[in-house]
């Protein structure tokens, strides 16, 4: 019961931190090409034919329902914008009862052209507005704690006047693709708009690069194989992200066998390794659905079990294209 308490006192007192902006850092989703659009608005009509996706994840459960997130996004390619459009929702909460929450609403453009041959170049833009709030009356702090009676003492914790705080966001990227091998580069945060509760602090601009490429493992780039199997491709694929001084490094390799998909990464920082990521899923016709788990490997490993997510992709008809566009291979999941 004691050590309840003190995983609940200790959640509390990172949620208060956090509220006061200190090394404040956007939520990291695992399956990252599940939600292309939150990594980068460059990705907007990627796949041309209008796209849903629905991602929610788990992280630490094991501390009091730590962060528990969520976003659903639509984006398709239009012919006459000669790019793609998007918009997205976004929910993240943290804590008990969801003591700290951020939402976002935010649409996005990416103008397409064509660089070379088989050289094509997406150049994105994203603006949103979004909340920040806290549930002060929903924190509990270590001064609360009474050895016999639990939290029945008052905090000395200084309670802010204004509990919601509502400011305009904004992103840019772009992405460069052939058939073979995809990049990007995003950042996140553009104005750094303030979203603390102690006077003015600055969200920090978070910065994502990603590079990857697709190989057909099969002797020749058959559709299907005598078990129903399409062609085996193998795509490694590296993600770097920095934002408030902190380095992360993805490395990643999936195996797609439609209908089938697994993969594995490793994230670490600069001095700690952070958690391996185990990935599968499945994908046929116009729907796919994912899940992933993230394996703490960092000095958090024996408290937080670890993060699930969950993903699930909508491709619908897709409208008659006067012209041929091309569509970016790069991974579901």
């Amino acid at each position: 019961m004691m050590k309840k308490i003190t995983k609940i006192a200790l959640f509390a007192a990172l949620v208060f931190g956090a509220a006061q902006g200190v090394n404040a850092q956007d939520v990291s989703f695992s399956q990252f090409y599940a939600n292309p659009l939150y990594m980068n608005p460059a990705f907007a009509g990627s796949k041309v034919c209008p796209r849903i996706a629905i991602n929610y994840r788990a992280q630490w459960p094991a501390l009091v329902s730590a962060y528990s997130t969520a976003s659903v996004s639509y984006d398709q390619y239009i012919d006459a914008l000669h790019g793609g459009i998007g918009a997205q929702l976004f929910t993240d909460r943290q804590g008990d009862h969801g003591a700290l929450s951020t939402s976002s609403l935010a649409a996005m453009y990416a103008f397409r052209f064509q660089l070379a041959r088989e050289l094509w170049v997406n150049a994105g833009l994203k603006a949103g507005v979004a909340n920040t709030s806290l549930d002060w009356f929903s924190l509990r702090f270590p001064d609360m704690i009474d050895p016999v009676n639990g939290f029945t003492g008052q905090t000395s914790a200084q309670q802010p006047e204004n509990t919601s705080v509502w400011y305009l966001d904004f992103d840019a990227g772009v992405l460069v693709y052939s058939e073979a091998w995809y990049a990007g580069f995003a950042a996140s945060h553009l104005t750094q708009p303030s979203n603390g509760f102690y006077g003015v602090t600055k969200l920090p601009m978070k910065f994502t690069g990603n590079v990857g490429a697709l190989i057909n493992i099969a002797e020749e780039a058959r559709r299907t194989s005598s078990l129903g199997l399409g062609t085996p491709v193998l795509s490694p694929n590296f993600i770097y992200q920095y934002q408030a001084g902190m380095h992360y490094f993805n490395y990643g390799l999936y195996l797609d066998w439609q209908p089938f998909l697994v993969g594995v990464w490793f994230r670490n920082g600069i001095e700690n390794a952070d958690a391996f990521i185990f990935q599968v899923g499945f994908q046929q016709d116009h729907f796919k659905i994912g899940y992933s788990y993230d394996v703490t490997v960092s000095k958090l490993a024996n408290n937080t079990s670890g993060a699930h997510e969950l993903s699930l992709g909508i491709l619908l008809p897709c409208p008659e294209k006067k012209h041929k566009v091309k569509a970016i291979r790069c991974p579901s999941f």
